[in-house]
């Protein structure tokens, strides 16, 4: 069977139910008592839980390479320049990739595009464990071609959930998803230094996740059954036509609200990557220049800052992923503008608290870490609520779609180039290789991020204004005369405008 045969989202892939003959009254009430999904609610959690346990993995490979990159940098003998270009292969790659999982996703069967990327990217992450010391360019393809599996995933799985909960259930099972990415990241700095130093052998801190990825992939083939898109919503994808790819293109781009909150997004996407990068060697330097610490004159010195860093995002992510979905649910009662204008209230009440974060480093530790918490917190209010607004705006058939050019926006004018970009800004400032020089230019640079907050927050304010128009055209879309669909032609499908059929 073709990968296209499997499009047919209620055809069985293992964990199907059997399909044996029932008596017609037999099938008439198992008709009556099924969900529009056809996945019952008990399912319908575990497979949550399974795309939130697989969302863990995702991040915690992510970060498992920063937890032992100074060892990393030791074992082949490289810069900052070089090991800066094993976040950037994997960013680049994942990000370019995402479109077409996400044209894919709206096609064929997810679990097994889902299953078929995290078998590859365990794999990979696996092999690049075993990277000779002269070949450092092979542990760069090999962290290239994770993002492979990840692009496979990201895209798709909150589309599932999608067509498993709609409106608080939705947002309630989001929040659990996006729980995750905070939580993943600080595991993935935990287990990388972790691991490696128990091992003594950075290598082993790369083989963690791949065993774990190959049990995801048992679950995802055997627990998890795909849903029928868009039943959920009484939009079943019989009624719900398939069009083209670029007339995927052509309607996103018109849907302002989807439009608008993804550069809101692209705004947290470039604070939070620049903090990631830049805050633990911040810290160490202001340290450095008000005279609690010697400078650095071994490798691994701002371990310390790192560590607590890391505790912050953790509990700041969980905290302000919670807060903002509570916030959200409240503000519903009283106005249909509620998620872009709490996402919007996230970044503005951030920009401040980042702000005095950094203009305090050099007079109060302490201040620093209570303004960084207060300031991510507020930051972390976005990921579950922005998942949610990219949901309900857009049809399901573009869902996938969208979702992998949000990821492709986010991260390119975002976090893929936001480290770099504080670092230049940083160098042209520096006067002089002081001390003095090499904290102030970073403190300055790192000031961007307050801006780009506040920026951020104008697009979700904007977002406000068309959010109910565009929610309520999504739930009652219906294919126009001039919109291609999907019909059968001699068993294969071709593409005519609705008027044809119609006539």
């Amino acid at each position: 069977m073709s990968l296209g045969e499997t499009a047919s989202e209620s055809a069985p892939f293992f964990s199907e139910d059997s399909e044996g003959e029932e008596p017609g009254g037999a099938v008439a009430r198992r008709a009556q008592e099924a969900p529009p999904s056809g996945v019952s609610s008990v399912r319908a959690l575990l497979t949550v839980l399974i795309l939130c346990y697989i969302n863990l993995l995702n991040y915690m490979d992510r970060f498992t390479v920063a937890g032992v990159l100074p060892d990393i940098e030791q074992y082949f003998g490289i810069d900052d320049g070089k090991s800066g270009l094993l976040q950037t292969v994997f960013i680049c790659s994942y990000m370019f990739l995402a479109p077409a999982f996400g044209y894919l996703g709206d096609r064929y069967n997810r679990k097994v595009i889902m299953s078929f990327g995290i078998m590859f990217w365990s794999v990979v992450t696996l092999a690049s464990s075993y990277t000779p010391k002269e070949h450092f360019w092979a542990l760069l393809l090999t962290r290239g071609l994770v993002g492979v599996g990840e692009a496979s995933y990201s895209t798709i799985a909150p589309t599932i959930i999608a067509d498993l909960y709609v409106k608080e259930q939705r947002t309630n099972m989001l929040s659990v998803f996006y729980f995750a990415i905070p939580v993943g990241s600080g595991l993935g700095y935990i287990v990388g230094s972790q691991v490696g130093g128990a091992a003594q052998d950075w290598h082993w801190a790369l083989r963690v996740t791949p065993g774990l990825g190959l049990i995801a992939v048992l679950l995802l083939l055997f627990v998890v059954k795909e849903p029928i898109r868009g039943a959920i919503e009484d939009q079943p994808e019989n009624h719900t036509q398939r069009t083209s790819w670029l007339a995927d293109l052509q309607a996103l781009s018109k849907n302002y609200s989807f439009v608008l909150s993804t550069f809101g997004f692209t705004a947290v996407a470039f604070v939070t990557g620049s903090l990631a990068l830049w805050a633990p060697t911040f810290l160490f330097r202001a340290a450095v220049f008000t005279g609690e610490r010697p400078p650095c004159v071994e490798g691994n010195c701002a371990s310390s800052d790192s560590l607590i860093f890391g505790v912050i995002t953790c509990v700041t992510g969980v905290l302000g992923v919670a807060s903002g979905v509570q916030v959200s649910r409240q503000l519903r009662m009283r106005t249909g503008r509620a998620d872009p204008l709490v996402c919007a209230a996230g970044l503005l009440l951030s920009a401040p608290f980042l702000y005095l974060a950094i203009v305090f480093a050099q007079a109060s530790t302490t201040a620093t870490y209570v303004f960084i918490f207060l300031g991510e917190t507020f930051l972390s209010m976005n990921w579950a609520i922005v998942a949610d607004i990219l949901l309900y705006v857009v049809v399901p058939t573009r869902r996938s779609t969208a979702e992998a050019f949000q990821i492709v926006i986010s991260h390119l004018l975002g976090d893929a180039g936001s480290p770099y970009m504080i670092g230049v800004v940083s160098d042209s400032l520096r006067r002089t290789d002081s001390f003095l020089w090499q904290f102030r230019s970073l403190q300055l640079s790192l000031l961007l991020c307050s801006f780009v907050a506040v920026v951020g927050g104008g697009f979700f304010l904007a977002t406000a204004l068309f959010i109910e128009g565009d929610r309520d055209r999504a739930k009652n879309h219906a294919p126009t005369e001039d919109e291609p669909i999907v019909v059968p032609q001699s068993g294969r499908s071709t593409r005519v405008p609705v008027s044809s059929v119609l006539i």
